[in-house]
């Protein structure tokens, strides 16, 4: 009861027991059928050759068809497909459930995650900054905060009658939004003082603010655990640029509003790259090639 479900290493793991075990039962004439289906190979991956000695040589490593499937990413600085789900089930506490949402929807760099007050969130519609119809918070450059944690870009931003305008803007999502009041009814000490979204949870500094460096920590070790190997906090962030980016049909200024670059520039140059496996891509290949009919 309560027990987690078996993550990619674990499962691998039982996989290549499990083979092993019906291949040694073939080998005492039980069930041969079933050992000549799983005696598969496969070309080897960069990674394999590397591992093994010579090799450079190898032309086909063992295959095991009961493995489960790893885990794919687009590009090298995108999460694995399906990384959000996964660590979903993986995190120990609401507060870590919350990052993997806030970063997966809001497109955030660890500094600005990690830098927001409660008064820079204004997550109902219609709020009273007049700034965004919808549920928002406002990114705001602030220096000399003890976890040293920083928006990058600095738009003027201003604090009145109890209010913060201005920053950058942004959208938060109904997802983003039930993270956040599951943490603050669970997990938000009563007594903070400091006004920081993000607290510590263990040790001496419980309750104190929670540092990017611990944020990164916290992902890197779900990321392994998960199996999904070394997890950064920017993974989130080009993996939301290229969905918005998908979804806006290219359009630059959409993504650099929404994600507070500088210029479209940037945003052309990092994120607007073409998937090599995507059909639109495949067939305009296929039409220079003079195949597709």
């Amino acid at each position: 009861m309560g027990k987690r479900p078996y993550q990619n290493d674990a499962l691998r793991g039982a996989a290549a027991c499990l083979k092993g075990f019906y291949l040694r039962q073939a080998e005492l004439g039980i069930n041969t059928a079933l050992a000549q289906a799983l005696n598969l190979k496969r070309m080897p991956t960069q990674q394999d050759k590397d591992r093994a000695l010579l090799g450079h040589l190898k032309r086909s490593m063992d295959a095991n068809p009961l493995a489960p499937k790893e885990l794919k990413r687009r590009h090298k600085k995108m999460l694995p497909d399906g990384a959000r789900e996964v660590l979903l089930e993986e995190v120990n506490s609401a507060r870590d459930r919350m990052a993997v949402e806030w970063l997966s929807d809001g497109g955030l760099r660890i500094g600005e995650f990690c830098g927001l007050h409660l008064l820079d969130l204004h997550l109902r519609e219609n709020a009273a900054c007049g700034e965004c119809r919808t549920p928002h918070l406002h990114v705001c450059h602030r220096d000399g905060l003890v976890t040293d944690a920083r928006a990058k870009t600095k738009w003027p931003w201003e604090f009145e009658d109890g209010l913060i305008r201005g920053g950058l803007i942004k959208r938060v999502s109904p997802a983003m939004i039930h993270a956040y009041f599951d943490y603050m009814t669970t997990e938000y000490p009563r007594g903070a003082a400091h006004g920081m979204l993000l607290v510590q949870q263990h040790g001496p500094a419980k309750g104190l603010p929670w540092a990017p460096e611990g944020a990164r920590k916290m992902l890197k070790r779900a990321g392994f655990r998960a199996g999904l190997g070394l997890l950064k906090p920017h993974m989130f962030r080009h993996t939301w640029a290229n969905a918005v980016l998908d979804a806006a049909d290219g359009n630059l200024v959409i993504v650099r509003d929404a994600g507070g670059w500088a210029s479209t520039q940037t945003v052309d140059e990092i994120y607007a790259h073409i998937d090599v496996n995507d059909p639109a891509f495949n067939s305009a290949l296929l039409a220079s090639w003079g195949e597709l009919q």
